[in-house]
């Protein structure tokens, strides 16, 4: 015990900027880095091809006699020659890609294209040199069909590109200088590369922080937005920690620098999104099954539809129908109907302060049906506070806390401090002199002159002093919900008792009661005495406490609820939560915790707010709903059409073209991309927090 009869609250944490595998870092940044890539290439071809097809089209024959006009002879030469460059230029990455399915023996979309576009310039080709009698102008279809398959992977790119932003946006949040301040205190502008742990940063207002630190001199409002996803700023001072990219809104701070570069929670933040976004969820290794599927599909039905067609005499309509089928089969839909849905989630969520790890834990987050908190430092502030003010008859709550915040206002103990912070929120604190520490028992200062002392029982005992009766109750009521007691006396007379707890979040009541709405069961556990953790779980409104566990059986008490049949989320901050959230269905470590928890969790909440649980579960839930629906429709669209594109209609006069069984297989991507699209209106945002517990 030290001089309040008080122990130390656990610390609270932010983001350390921890280093993730080097393998999983390198991976998100090169995939990163090749939307960017692939979009410019798709878009340039695009662009080429469409000019050069344009003349392609209105060359041929066919489209002459549909609309009406008549090609002249000097013509004749542009379809089969710009056609062949199309086929060599604008196929040209989907011929590659295809030999890399093929080396790699797993055929899919790229094959299916380079199939189809091979067999139309082929059979043009065959046409245009008079080889075998055959009559199959397909230029103008191959053409259009190369055009709007590099139109659609153009759109693909650049939307996994624009869904990936999320990594350039942090980058971007960073300053290109910052000011260190010397020994003279005269503050120089130098590059980010340059700062060191321990140099001192000027941060003016409005500018951002450049690297992770500790305020050691003014405070302001801190915009921490970008990083907790929270909008409201949050009053920082010295002694408080900020982090790179934050912004101080309304007066300059000074910031000694404790990490730079890799070691930020910004590159941290950096990390885990890249990682997210390369990380494979269950949807998207059944999309790749289901391409690879499709192919044998579609080369089956391809083979079926050129053997029937042939043996019906009519080998045009055999190789027409059967590029039909291969254009339609192409699983275009497919391949961007998860991996868009990935990507637009993962930036979503980062920006509303989510980051997942683990895709597989955000999936499973969906179906989870109980949510293990830990108590301190993730429901509770993990700090201590002012919970209630009991002053005696005659004196006011403002006259306690003002007493005992002025005789304190010198001690730099977390009790203290809790109790200075009340004292400063009830009014002003007058001047305190002759501050001194009674070890073990509390502080004394002279405050207007008057002698005032404030501590435990220990003090009490030594002033030769016994609590009011009317004071006895309360406390006996504070102290079974697990509040230190503290005791204000001036001039030898009582004024009444502090009671200080853990704080709870304003918010946790808000979560629980949100998460019981969904028909989730919330369970508390920590290594807190049963009666304390009672009150608390009372309070909030808990359906489950788990109390006096020792850290080493956190672990187990989620194996204890997973033998119950329940698919338990686990969120905790601490190092002593790292086995539990690891065991757990779906790990979450709230408040960025610390390294190892981070490192144990397959999603981290950049706030504290327990209420981000709520926002993962809807993030959760509207991506996987979105994976399934967009895996439906295009696998569906392929599934149906590729009859029609057989011909199975053709003796009831339907005959699908290829040139429209092309546009049809781009609308359908359309329609993937679209409804990924709307998963940035999902609202993530937790709602306005709940009033604070009295």
């Amino acid at each position: 015990m030290d001089s309040h009869d008080r122990h130390d609250p656990q610390a609270g944490h932010v983001i350390t900027g921890q280093k993730q595998p080097a393998p999983a870092e390198a991976a998100g940044h090169e995939d990163h880095a090749g939307h960017g890539d692939h979009a410019a290439v798709f878009r340039d071809r695009f662009w080429v091809s469409l000019a050069l097809a344009v003349p392609v089209v209105f060359s041929s024959h066919m489209v002459a006699d549909l609309l009406g006009y008549h090609v002249p002879s000097w013509a004749a030469w542009m379809a089969p020659v710009l056609g062949t460059v199309l086929f060599f230029y604008g196929g040209w990455p989907f011929l590659t890609g295809a030999v890399g399915e093929l080396r790699g023996r797993r055929p899919g979309m790229m094959t299916l294209v380079a199939l189809a576009i091979t067999v139309a310039a082929v059979a043009s080709a065959l046409t245009t040199l008079g080889v075998g009698g055959l009559m199959l102008d397909f230029w103008w279809e191959l053409a259009l069909l190369i055009v709007i398959m590099l139109l659609g992977h153009w759109l693909e790119m650049r939307a996994l590109g624009q869904a990936s932003g999320a990594l350039e946006a942090l980058a971007e949040l960073l300053p290109d200088t910052a000011e260190r301040v010397d020994a003279t205190g005269t503050a120089t502008p130098v590059r980010l590369s340059d700062l060191q742990v321990g140099d001192v940063v000027l941060i003016r207002s409005g500018a951002r922080v450049p690297a992770d630190g500790q305020i050691s001199d003014g405070s302001a409002e801190m915009d921490e937005s970008m990083v907790t996803g929270e909008s409201r700023p949050v009053l920082r001072g010295a002694g408080d920690r900020v982090v790179a990219g934050t912004v101080a809104t309304d007066s300059a701070i000074r910031v000694r620098v404790q990490a730079v570069g890799d070691d930020t929670a910004l590159a941290g933040i950096q990390r885990l999104v890249a990682e997210a976004q390369v990380s494979k969820s269950r949807a998207q290794a059944l999309a790749d099954r289901a391409a690879a599927v499709l192919f044998y599909f579609a080369a089956l039905a391809g083979a079926v539809t050129f053997t029937v067609w042939s043996a019906l005499g009519d080998l045009t309509a055999a190789v027409e129908r059967t590029v039909t089928v291969l254009v339609i089969a192409c699983p275009h839909a497919l391949g961007l109907a998860i991996p868009l849905v990935i990507a637009i989630s993962t930036s979503v969520s980062a920006r509303a302060g989510i980051l997942v790890k683990d895709r597989l834990a955000l999936e499973r987050m969906r179906s989870v049906d109980a949510v293990l908190f830990d108590k301190t430092g993730t429901l509770t502030r993990g700090e201590p506070a002012v919970v209630a003010a009991l002053p005696v008859a005659g004196v006011t709550d403002a006259e306690l806390l003002g007493a005992a915040g002025a005789a304190e206002s010198d001690s730099e103990h977390p009790l203290a401090r809790a109790i200075v912070t009340a004292a400063r929120a009830a009014g002003d604190i007058p001047e305190a002199t002759g501050f001194r520490s009674l070890t073990g028992r509390g502080v004394r200062a002279t405050v207007d002159g008057r002698d005032v002392a404030v501590g435990g029982p220990a003090m009490l005992r030594k002033l030769d002093l016994a609590a009011p009766a009317e004071l006895a109750e309360p406390s006996a009521v504070w102290a079974a919900r697990g509040a230190s007691m503290l005791h204000v006396v001036r001039d030898g007379h009582v004024l009444g008792a502090l009671a200080l707890a853990d704080e709870i979040r304003p918010e946790s009541r808000e979560a629980v009661r949100e998460l019981h709405a969904a028909g989730v069961r919330v369970v508390m556990i920590t290594g807190d005495a049963r009666n304390v953790a009672e009150a608390v779980g009372a309070e909030i409104g808990v359906d489950e406490v788990f109390a006096e566990v020792l850290p080493a059986d956190k672990d187990a008490t989620v194996t204890q609820l997973q033998a119950r049949g329940l698919r338990v989320a686990m969120v905790g901050d601490g190092v002593n939560d790292a086995p539990a959230l690891a065991r757990a269905d779906v790990g979450i470590a709230i408040g960025a915790g610390t390294d190892v928890a981070v490192e144990s969790a397959g999603v981290v909440l950049a706030s504290d707010d327990p209420r981000g649980v709520l926002a993962t579960r809807r993030l959760s839930e509207a991506g996987y709903r979105k994976m399934w629906q967009n895996l439906a429709w295009a696998t569906g669209y392929n599934v149906l059409s590729v009859p029609l594109a057989a011909g199975v209609l053709a003796g009831v006069g339907f005959v699908l073209p290829v040139a429209v069984g092309a546009v049809a297989m781009s609308l359908s991507t359309v329609v993937v991309a679209l409804n990924a699209q709307l998963l940035r209106r999902v609202d993530l945002h937790p709602t306005p927090p709940a009033q604070p517990i009295a």
